[in-house]
Formats: structure tokens, sequence, C-alpha cells
């Protein structure tokens, strides 16, 4: 006959067995972007996540900025409202923790404090700037959890293109990161400069001269660059399909791709300078990019869930 004590146990255990996964919530204001993930451990494959929510409002944040580089006070006051609705909506979709992040946009910007006390004020939360070697080894262990196959053993490189910075990551599963570069250049950033005198291959070429990473195994792409050229373009870029690519853009016009492949007209506009840079990118890795699913605010989530007990 099974004692009190153990009955209260079992009570116990099988409380415990149903209790709901924890969520956890990443917001991350881009130069391009604001966008919120709300994602739990996936139950069916260990290190992965089931994504529940996820809501993306362009804040162009890096787009008409003053002669120093300070962001435009309208824009200021319209991230913070924008990170306001998606902290509401990821205590909405269940998060237990609700994170908010913000990477070259505010980093490179010397009115940055300005805006991290406005989404303070506006939604109660901090936001960290990350560094750019933050950024990096977020998007890898992002891109790593999110890959459309299983990563090999060995070297592993990651490209995040974002709208102000690109990170070039190279790492393996079990180690992590052991190279990394920040560049200070962008889809966003490179579509303006483009503008001033400099071609757009030039400019890029720029960014990445003297950038010599190891040559990995495997490389995947993440950023919104990169998941929007998977829908023109497929899951692969090789320096032939983004040849391809480029062609599409630069003879088809933004509104009729917009419509065609289901884009927001303000990424189809940078994506030309998206393009340049993964197709640099891949040259510079010597492999060809696979697209990933997930990458900086994935890293994000997946190391809050790290700090979750039990």
């Amino acid at each position: 006959m099974a004692r009190r004590s153990d009955l209260r146990q079992v009570r116990m255990t099988a409380a415990t067995d149903k209790l709901p996964p924890v969520r956890c919530a990443c917001i991350d204001i881009g130069s391009n972007t604001t966008r919120l993930l709300v994602a739990e451990a996936d139950p069916h494959r260990p290190g992965a996540l089931r994504e529940v929510t996820v809501v993306r409002a362009f804040t162009r944040l890096g787009a008409g900025r003053s002669p120093d580089g300070a962001i435009d006070p309208a824009k200021i006051e319209l991230t913070a409202a924008t990170v306001a609705e998606q902290a509401a909506a990821a205590r909405a979709a269940g998060a237990d923790r609700l994170r908010c992040v913000a990477t070259a946009a505010i980093r490179a910007a010397p009115n940055g404090p300005e805006l991290c006390r406005a989404v303070a004020a506006a939604a109660g939360l901090d936001v960290r700037v990350l560094t750019g070697e933050e950024e990096a080894a977020l998007a890898f262990r992002g891109a790593i959890a999110c890959a459309p196959d299983p990563p090999p053993d060995g070297p592993v490189g990651v490209v995040d293109v974002g709208g102000g910075s690109t990170e070039l990551v190279v790492g393996t599963v079990a180690g992590g990161v052991s190279w990394w570069v920040s560049l200070p250049g962008g889809s966003s950033s490179a579509t303006e400069a483009a503008g001033n005198g400099t071609t757009l291959r030039e400019h890029v070429a720029a960014l990445f001269a003297g950038v010599r990473p190891p040559r990995p195994q495997v490389a995947y792409a993440v950023g919104g660059s990169a998941t929007s050229l998977a829908r023109l373009l497929g899951p692969e870029l090789t320096p032939e399909v983004l040849g391809r690519g480029l062609a599409l853009l630069e003879a088809t016009a933004p509104a009729v791709l917009a419509a065609r492949f289901d884009l927001h007209a303000e990424r189809v506009r940078i994506l030309p300078a998206g393009l340049v840079l993964l197709d640099a990118a891949a040259r510079a890795l010597g492999a060809p990019l696979r697209i990933a699913s997930g990458g900086l605010r994935e890293g994000v989530v997946l190391t809050e869930l790290d700090t979750v007990p039990g």
C-alpha cells in the first residue's frame, strides 16, 4: 500500500508535468524594422523553438538621419509606440519573459539613449543595445537552431544582413563562435550610400575589403533580405542565383515585385542592396548561402530559455 507521502509526490509530479511551457519574447529594434517574436521550446526537437507569434513593423530608424547620424525625433516616437504595441501583443500571447534589444541603428546614433528612454516610458521595457559581437553570436545561435538541415560538426558560417550592419560569423555547433566581424553597412545604409556618388557594388566592395573569414563547411543567411530573397529565388543563394535575382530586381518595377511575392514595398526598395551584400558575403565565405528561418531574435529567446529553472 502506497504511503501518503508517496501519493502526494505522485500528485505533485503530475501537476508539474501539466505545466504549460515557458514562453519567451524578443522585440528587436533594427534599422529597417521593429519585430516581435514569441516562442517556446519545441518539445520534439531539443534546442529548437516553436513559434507562437510574430509581428513586424517598418519603422525605418536608419532613414532620414541628421548629418551627425542622430535619429529623427518623429521616428523615436513612432518606434517607442510600436514597441509598446508589440509588448502588449507579447503579453497577450502568454509571454512569461520579454526582452527588448537594439542593433546598429541605435548603436551608431548619438541620440540612441534618447530612444531607449522613450521605449522605457512607453512600454516599460529596458532596451539592451547589443554590441556587434553580441549581435553576431546571437544570430549564429538562432541560425543554427533554425537551419533548414542539421548543421555539420565542422565550421559553420552565418551571414546576417540587417539594415545598418552586416555580421559574418564562423563557429561550430559544439564550440560556438570562433570568428566574427561586424561591418558598418546594411541594406538600408548601403541603399542610401549608393545614391551619393558611388555605385552599390563599389560601396559593398569597400565594406568587405580585407575581410578574410575561415572557410566553413556550410553557410546560412538570416535577416529580412535573406528571407525575402528566398521568396524570389528559392532556399539556396549561389552566385548564379543571386545574379539572376539582381537582374530580376533591376528589370521589374518594385510595386510589381511587392505584389507578386507578397513583400512590403519598403523591403523591395532596399532588396538590391541586401542581395549585393549577401553576394559579397557568400564570396568571402567561399560557400553558397542556405536560408535559415531564424537568427537574432531566436538567439535572444534561446538564451533567455537557458535561464529558466528546471
